[in-house]
């Protein structure tokens, strides 16, 4: 697997990068977001692990930069920063985990292993173009459609309405949902959750039929 690890504290990348070559992983290092995103579009990597703060380009422009291009690769934050919208604004740029410093690296292998593991398990859905009532999701593309209308998703909006769509019409738990997309149940993920899911509603309202319901301490169920 070819890592691409962003990360300007150079002494925490030396550990990083050296600890996972010997769990067999090729590891490219950047020490700031221009110079990362200069390689993304010259190499291809299987999974990001991003610092928030950097110098040039910050980890969330960074991101966004990465998604722009179309990319599903997953993405790892590293960060200090805890508050709950920096976690929402993690997630919305497009990350896919968000471990927060100080970190064991038995943590932090845990998390590459699950985030490889269930991008594999994601990659048929997201080439389908997927009918939601009126609505067509174009999952690889991120884009919801209705007539005329188009609605262009973030990556984590995309990737909690592939879930919902692969459990439409039956309940999705609410534990899984936060295991499976954020890696936690915590309080501070179930939080950001529900910001997506409300995003999701607006989104879908074109559509009467259409209705994501919140079963109230259990899940979600995605009427269509």
């Amino acid at each position: 697997m070819n890592l691409l690890l962003v990360e300007d504290e150079p002494f925490l990348a030396k550990v990083i990068k050296e600890s996972l070559e010997r769990l067999n992983y090729d590891v490219t290092y950047a020490a700031d977001g221009k110079k990362a995103f200069s390689m993304f579009q010259n190499q291809l990597y299987d999974l990001c692990i991003v610092d928030v703060m950097l110098p040039h380009t910050d980890g969330f422009t960074l991101v966004k930069q990465i998604r722009a291009l179309g990319s599903q690769v997953p993405v790892l934050f590293l960060t200090a920063r805890t508050a709950t919208k920096d976690v929402v604004e993690g997630y919305e740029s497009g990350g896919n985990d968000y471990l927060k410093k100080p970190f064991s690296l038995e943590e932090l292998y845990l998390r590459i292993h699950e985030l490889l593991k269930r991008n594999a398990g994601q990659r048929d859905i997201a080439e389908t173009n997927l009918a939601i009532g009126g609505y067509q999701f174009i999952a690889h593309q991120q884009l919801l459609k209705f007539g005329r209308e188009e609605f262009r998703l973030s990556h984590r909006e995309s990737e909690l309405l592939k879930m919902l769509y692969s459990h439409r019409n039956a309940l999705l738990d609410r534990k899984q949902a936060l295991t499976t997309l954020w890696g936690d149940d915590n309080f501070y993920n179930t939080r950001s959750m529900d910001v997506f899911i409300t995003k999701l509603r607006k989104h879908l309202q074109l559509d009467p039929s259409v209705v994501i319901l919140n079963i109230r301490g259990i899940g979600y169920k995605l009427i269509c």
